[in-house]
């Protein structure tokens, strides 16, 4: 879905175009972050571009299956992610009147964002049990170093400032726990839909709150915490990374605010400026 050109955290600024011709598709536009697509078990690539431009903002993308080896495809940038380079990269891909069957769609023309969306939720939340415990491993790393290392004819373990990092870690971690699992409650009670706005909520607190505490297991390593020999400085970049990934933490926090407000407004919308024709653009999808 990510291009370079636009966006992509409004997924209906998608600029890719998927033009049919005949019996085929014909594939012309950028994207990056194709997350494993270096990778030799990596033979077809699912990508989301615009079939109808003039269809309404959520109907005009379709999702198609490429193979990576289809002529017209080739690699471009290939990104690396606070300077770490992830087994199968996450490449830019440039799709150059790439021509593939049109049995190759994935459901209907114009059904891509309602896939996308689908696929979305789900990934959030294996993202957040994924930090979870990526929190706990960095807790034990804290506690460990800090029982092993003495500073002024103590061990840091001792010092009153670690142990309010420690319990202020263990209290935050248990609240996000919670808060994962009444979130996967809800999805498989009332449904991904109904649970938009909890969804949304672990999206942004979690990985703010892993982040928190992976940065305390930093400060307590000192300098051997941003090292390679402790897995602490990878795990705060993977981390870091989730703050975009899925959706930035800016966009699930306007999700959440458009909820609550149209509780007290039903007819409130998220819009932006007038466009050409006068008419304002709307943003958010409805």
């Amino acid at each position: 879905m990510t291009e370079p050109d636009v966006a992509s955290s409004d997924a209906t600024n998608i600029g890719l175009q998927i033009r049919r011709d005949g019996d085929e598709y014909v594939l012309n536009g950028k994207k990056w972050f194709s997350s494993g697509a270096l990778s030799q078990r990596c033979k077809v690539l699912v990508v989301m571009g615009k079939t109808n431009p003039d269809a309404s903002a959520h109907l005009q993308q379709s999702m198609i299956v490429v193979p990576k080896d289809a002529p017209g495809v080739r690699i471009g940038r290939v990104p690396h992610v606070f300077g770490y380079v992830d087994p199968g990269g996450h490449p830019e891909i440039i799709y150059e009147d790439v021509r593939v069957p049109v049995d190759h769609l994935l459901g209907e023309e114009g059904g891509g964002f309602a896939i996308s969306q689908a696929r979305l939720g789900p990934g959030r939340i294996h993202h957040c049990m994924r930090a979870i415990g990526v929190a706990e491993r960095a807790l034990e790393y804290m506690v460990r170093r800090a029982l092993e290392r003495t500073t002024f004819g103590s061990s840091v373990a001792h010092k009153g400032l670690i142990q309010d990092w420690i319990a202020e870690s263990r209290i935050e971690i248990d609240m996000h726990r919670e808060y994962v699992l009444r979130t996967a409650h809800l999805m498989d009670t009332v449904g991904n839909k109904a649970a938009a706005t909890e969804i949304s909520g672990i999206k942004v607190a979690v990985p703010n709150m892993a982040l928190k505490v992976i940065d305390r297991a930093i400060q307590v390593h000192g300098a051997a915490g941003v090292t390679q020999f402790v897995p602490l400085a990878e795990m705060y970049a993977h981390m870091r990374t989730l703050r975009i990934a899925d959706g930035p933490d800016e966009v699930h926090k306007m999700t959440i605010a458009r909820r609550e407000i149209r509780k007290y407004a039903p007819d409130f919308r998220m819009q932006g400026p007038a466009s050409p024709s006068g008419e304002p653009q709307v943003f958010m999808r409805p």
